[in-house]
């Protein structure tokens, strides 16, 4: 265990939590509290706030010092940020934070952990370097990915968008990222799975319409929603045989990694993370 925990350790409770609106459906608090159980951390709980942007300042306002950290999702990841006394490299790549610190001298810092989860899921499916990549989306979930495809992807991007707004967007954050991004027309949607990586970015649903066309020979495809599961663009990438990661992957990483800048406590809890998001998940 690090000072970080040892400092934290001092107020007797420990307390994080998830905030967002809306947060009923986040996992998070599964994750986490099954890690805490995992490792007996019998003094720290995790739970979930409806907070959205106009009530975030207040919120950490009232915060005691038995908080620890913070989980952030829609729609606090950037409105957060003129709350903190700084973001690491990683979150201002993005210019988004789903991760707070609260440290013992009062101290608020931000961090983005999709961008290295997104990398450790990949890893653990045995991608680590590739030559190219397809994005299906252009939301903030895609800038994560392009941010992580920064680390481990030599050659171009393409990402298939709706609308040239969205592909100008596209443009700016590869530029600002050092990802050589190519916009391809949603329409055209079907053309990404020739890439060796596929990550679909869209909500449920937004790909179904491209399951019928997955072709015999496919490589990985990283979908990020993990509820329904499997999409049917995963189920028929599945049936070819192609690797396949979903969002559990993704937010269990990332979770992780915010367990660890919570606690301090380095320990392995991976597995216990998955396993209590799939038996949440049915």
């Amino acid at each position: 265990m690090t000072a970080r925990a040892t400092e934290v350790s001092a107020a007797g409770v420990h307390k994080a939590a998830v905030l967002g609106s809306p947060i009923a459906h986040s996992l998070s608090p599964q994750l986490h509290n099954a890690a805490y159980a995992a490792l007996g951390l019998d003094d720290w709980t995790y739970g979930r706030f409806d907070v959205d942007e106009a009530a975030l300042a207040a919120f950490l306002v009232g915060l005691g010092p038995e908080w620890a950290g913070l989980s952030l999702t829609m729609p606090l990841k950037r409105a957060v940020i003129p709350l903190l006394d700084s973001i690491t490299d990683t979150a201002r790549s993005v210019e988004a934070v789903n991760t707070v610190v609260f440290h013992a001298d009062g101290r608020r810092t931000g961090d983005n952990t999709d961008i290295p989860g997104l990398v450790a899921a990949l890893h653990e499916q045995g991608v680590d370097k590739i030559e190219s990549a397809a994005i299906l989306g252009a939301g903030a979930t895609a800038s994560s990915a392009l941010a992580a495809l920064a680390r481990i992807c030599s050659g171009e991007v393409v990402a298939y968008v709706r609308s040239e707004q969205r592909a100008d967007e596209m443009r700016g954050w590869g530029e600002r990222l050092g990802v050589r991004v190519r916009t391809a027309d949603w329409a055209d949607a079907e053309r990404a799975f020739a890439a060796p990586l596929v990550i679909s970015t869209t909500p449920k649903g937004g790909t179904d319409h491209l399951a019928s066309l997955v072709p015999e020979r496919v490589g990985t495809l990283f979908d990020v929603v993990y509820d329904p599961w499997p999409t049917p663009l995963a189920a028929a990438w599945q049936h070819r045989g192609g690797p396949v990661l979903s969002g559990l992957d993704l937010l269990v990483h990332q979770a992780v990694f915010q367990f660890e800048q919570f606690t301090g406590d380095r320990r392995p809890v991976l597995g216990a993370m998955r396993e209590a998001g799939l038996r949440a998940l049915g």
